[in-house]
């Protein structure tokens, strides 16, 4: 029997990762985003998460088996975070109700479930790294919690089983995406080239100095899918890395290594990529221009808050993933070669000169 897979954000960094790896394993599978810019073979829908009539039309001669929750909308407070980004994930499974063709929900949430959201992130009580998926949630308002809540609340209502999945930062490629690490250093070390500006490190010293990991959006992709497939990972949350860790202090003179730019040493003072790369659209737009690349406007690739935000932490991050594994979930990525496989594809597909 084929699958069939409804990929919300299907546009996006995990979206299209999923979209491509369910296509190769034979899934039919369409892509919902509000203007879907989606992979040959996925069939668009068009709709606005927070428009119920757009979802039941857009949705109505759809029967998924399996959805996959993969997108997010940033807004200006966590309150309005929980209301929104609670609703889309609400508004999608209710339009999908009458059918009752699903039999799975996956939900893509992350690290901020143990760090509490952007508006808390890293301060107060925190639970002991490696993060380990008992550890359970933070006595804080966080729009991760409200989320898992809409899907518990429609699985017992609707009969489905739910897999939960956080990943720590991740390397992909997806152009107008809200976090985005790799292509934002991507555009900051090209621009480093080609101003001969230093390439320095943005961050905390304890990010430089301390272990840390990464996930590999085609590593998540590939859980997504075991978890939704596999009986004995059901109704459970998973944490999902490349399985290796690093320091930053190293990664950072691989990626200029990559680049071809002098690493600089870790600065006296932390300057964060905000503030670095604050008059960069203009030195983009001639870069695009003599490179002739396919995006010229730097603030639909760039995301130094997001950046700013994770390098910034005043703690060390690293996450424990024992429990897929012993469930059978063994994959591994190279965290270094996850950041050159993106590098790769920004250059050739003309984002990056």
């Amino acid at each position: 029997m084929t699958h069939s897979a409804l990929v919300v954000g299907a546009s996006g960094i995990v979206g299209s990762a999923t979209s491509r790896l369910l296509l190769d394993q034979g899934w039919q599978v369409a892509g919902l985003a509000r203007k879907p810019a989606v992979a040959e073979g996925v069939i668009p829908v068009q709709a606005d998460l927070m428009d119920p009539e757009s979802l039941a039309t857009a949705l109505a001669d759809h029967t998924p088996s399996h959805v996959f929750l993969t997108t997010w909308a940033r807004q200006d407070t966590e309150a309005e975070n929980i209301r929104v980004n609670a609703a889309m994930v609400r508004n999608v499974l209710d339009a999908l109700r009458a059918a009752g063709s699903i039999k799975h929900v996956a939900l893509v949430t992350g690290l901020k479930h143990y760090l509490g959201p952007f508006e808390n992130y890293g301060k107060g009580s925190l639970p002991q790294t490696p993060f380990r998926e008992e550890q359970g949630r933070l006595d804080v308002e966080n729009f991760y919690y409200a989320q898992e809540d809409e899907v518990f609340a429609a699985a017992e209502r609707d009969g489905f089983t739910w897999s939960v999945h956080r990943p720590h930062t991740i390397t992909g490629v997806a152009v107008g995406n809200a976090m985005n690490m790799a292509t934002t250093l991507a555009v900051y070390a090209s621009v480093c080239k080609a101003t001969g500006r230093p390439f320095v490190f943005p961050g905390s010293r304890v990010q430089w100095d301390s272990l840390t990991d990464m996930t590999d959006a085609r590593l998540l992709a590939k859980q997504l899918l075991w978890a939704s497939t596999t009986p004995a990972a059901a109704n459970q949350a998973f944490n999902v890395t490349n399985g290796d860790v690093f320091r930053w202090s190293w990664m950072w003179q691989q990626i200029a290594n990559w680049f071809g730019v002098e690493a600089a040493p870790f600065p006296q003072q932390v300057t964060p990529l905000a503030e670095q790369m604050a008059d960069d659209a203009a030195v983009w737009q001639q870069l695009a221009n003599e490179h002739g690349l396919r995006e010229a406007d730097i603030d639909r690739l760039v995301s130094p808050w997001h950046t700013d935000a994770d390098l910034g932490r005043p703690i060390e991050v690293v996450t424990d993933v024992s429990k897929s594994r012993r469930l059978g979930f063994t994959e591994f990525q190279a965290s270094d070669q996850a950041f050159f496989d993106v590098f790769e594809k920004l250059r050739s597909e003309r984002l990056i000169p």
